[in-house]
């Protein structure tokens, strides 16, 4: 095969022809890629998060379970409240309703008590 018909092949095949490398409209789609990327991984989140405005649930959070402190957060459906300990202990009237027992791994259980509106 004569050199002139081998770059000939060459040419037409697009071998030697790499122009596609200096192309700069190419680095901007390569970064909105990776931007539609991570607002695909924050929108993830938001959903994955328990307090999402977007579900419908009821979630109740504990924010610093037994301090001074302690924050408990309830979502039922769009609306959410948010309490906040004093410090006090409370005090009232009312009847038993259950017992709570405290497992091995630290995860409370309670048992309503048999003649309790649950």
């Amino acid at each position: 095969m004569s050199d002139l018909h081998q770059a000939e092949m060459h040419h037409r095949l697009g071998v030697l022809d790499d122009d596609d490398g200096d192309d700069p409209i190419l680095s901007v789609v390569n970064i909105i890629d990776v931007f539609l990327v991570i607002i695909a991984v924050l929108l993830i989140t938001v959903m994955e998060n328990p307090l999402n405005p977007f579900s419908v649930e009821q979630v109740t959070v504990i924010k610093n379970a037994g301090q001074p402190d302690m924050e408990i957060t309830v979502k039922d459906g769009k609306e959410m409240k948010t309490f906040t300990a004093t410090g006090q202990i409370g005090s009232g009237t009312g009847t038993k309703a259950g017992i709570a027992y405290r497992m091995e791994d630290g995860s409370m259980v309670y048992v309503p008590q048999e003649g309790t509106n649950e």
